[in-house]
């Protein structure tokens, strides 16, 4: 699929999970767009741990993101790290992830995913 057509797909799968249809705008040809007060309310508290330095739900939280689907902006390895994000009533991790770049607790752009990677939105806080 196209990245665009990603993109705005993951949006709209976003506002079907929870999240209200507005909340998604894109902000260039390749990234789609939404507001943190926008997220789901397991997302907001995953953003919130983030910042804080955790603690976090998950053994896999904060593991290194290999950006293999290269749909996030390119940086070296090491640069992206992953979250997850409950989905209630969910027996495993479930598909939702907040993917953040930079510094653990003060990322340059944090993402999410509602999708498990198939499209991202950039977090607007």
């Amino acid at each position: 699929m196209h990245t665009i057509a990603r993109a705005a797909a993951g949006c709209l799968l976003a506002a079907a999970l929870f999240v209200a249809p507005a909340a998604c705008a894109r902000t260039s040809a390749d990234t789609a767009e939404i507001a943190a007060a926008q997220l789901p309310k397991e997302a907001r508290d995953v953003l919130a741990r983030v910042r804080s330095g955790g603690p976090f739900r998950y053994d896999r939280d904060g593991v290194v993101f290999g950006n293999r689907e290269k749909l996030l902006p390119a940086h070296a390895r090491g640069y992206y790290h992953e979250y997850t994000v409950p989905t209630p009533g969910a027996t495993n991790r479930g598909a939702r992830r907040i993917v953040c770049g930079g510094a653990k607790t003060a990322p340059d752009a944090c993402y999410y995913t509602a999708d498990h990677y198939q499209s991202f939105a950039r977090i607007r806080e």
